[in-house]
């Protein structure tokens, strides 16, 4: 018995080695791949060389590589790992992996409160200040996934609540589209720009300032890992454990609405990938917990949206598709998928 027990013990561990070497590598090459494609084809040797300093500061490759794809690829990175994990979070929340930051309204919030503050302070500014874009968007997240959180207690399955939450995404667009009514057009052209979600327009700042925000809020949540896993195994579980169960939910609302802000004012609403990506890694990990999941969610979250921005690039090049259409197609099967898989589970 213990010599089986041992043995699926390094079974286990040997899975978990595998997939986070394979994240890693994976996460290595979608970097190479999005440094070397676009319009202008670099070597990867020459893209070496510019990175350790050796390179030409006046060639054509070296502002490339330094202006825009490098920034890019570092956003594209850091906010999909950050909308994997605001999945996971969200998910760890109402014990559904359904849930995620698209479906329940959250992305719509966010979109809603980014264009009223577009337009309240178009005569102020000839450019939206990027504290300002940070604050609406993560003050939309946050109300959007606290009014859905209270309708928890008025519904009985998790599915109603679901709904619920596609309701309040009609909502917050329907809100938008009458505030566009009243934005002047270079306003319009940015709101809908901004609401196709993209990584085109990535800056060393954007890039600086997302890591600032993100990297801190991974590490908060990996340090609360224990305080999660408990709370997944039911309240009175964690209770028992003495977890503060008031305190830990306003800390998930709270990291979930930053990191879903994060993304909405950087790259706009990107779709699924909160809630594809957890999936993928409770399949490849067999496993659920925190402690595993936070850290995977987030190097599978940056890999998935580096291949699929590079997708969104390269695919009818020169014209770029929104990141969200590439999102959508290899996202929404999956999720189509667990649905299927739920349903079976639980007998039609």
């Amino acid at each position: 018995m213990s010599a089986g027990r041992k043995s699926g013990n390094s079974g286990n561990a040997m899975r978990t080695g595998m997939v986070f070497l394979s994240f890693v590598v994976l996460l290595v090459i979608a970097a190479a791949w999005n440094l070397r494609s676009g319009s202008v084809s670099i070597p990867i040797s020459e893209i070496a060389e510019i990175l350790s300093g050796r390179g030409d500061p006046d060639s054509t490759a070296y502002s490339v590589i330094w202006k825009i794809r490098l920034p890019r690829m570092i956003l594209s990175a850091v906010l999909g790992g950050a909308l994997s994990l605001s999945g996971f979070l969200i998910q760890t929340f109402f014990r559904n992996p359904i849930a995620g930051p698209f479906v329940l309204g959250i992305s719509s919030g966010a979109k809603m409160f980014l264009a009223f503050a577009t337009i309240a302070v178009s005569g102020l500014f000839a450019d939206m200040p990027v504290s300002a874009t940070v604050a609406a968007s993560f003050a939309g997240s946050v109300l959007s996934l606290l009014i859905v959180i209270l309708f928890t207690g008025r519904v009985r399955n998790m599915s109603s609540l679901l709904v619920i939450g596609m309701m309040i995404s009609y909502i917050c667009s329907a809100v938008t589209d009458l505030l566009i009514n009243f934005a002047n057009d270079s306003d319009i052209i940015n709101l809908t720009h901004w609401s196709m979600g993209s990584f085109s327009a990535a800056s060393w700042q954007s890039a600086r300032i997302s890591t600032i925000i993100v990297i801190p809020a991974f590490f908060v949540v990996l340090a609360f890992s224990k305080q999660m896993e408990a709370y997944s195994l039911g309240e009175g579980y964690a209770m028992s454990l003495g977890v503060d169960i008031k305190a830990l939910r306003v800390l998930l609302v709270l990291l979930t609405g930053v990191l879903s802000a994060s993304v909405a004012a950087f790259a706009g609403p990107i779709s699924f990938v909160g809630i594809a990506v957890p999936h993928i890694c409770r399949m490849l990990l067999k496993t659920e917990k925190p402690i595993l999941m936070i850290p995977a969610s987030f190097l599978c979250g940056a890999v998935f949206c580096m291949l699929c921005d590079l997708a969104a690039r390269m695919l009818f090049s020169p014209t770029e598709l929104s990141i969200s259409t590439v999102t959508s197609a290899v996202g929404a099967p999956i999720v189509i998928w667990l649905m299927l898989t739920r349903r079976n589970r639980n007998g039609g």
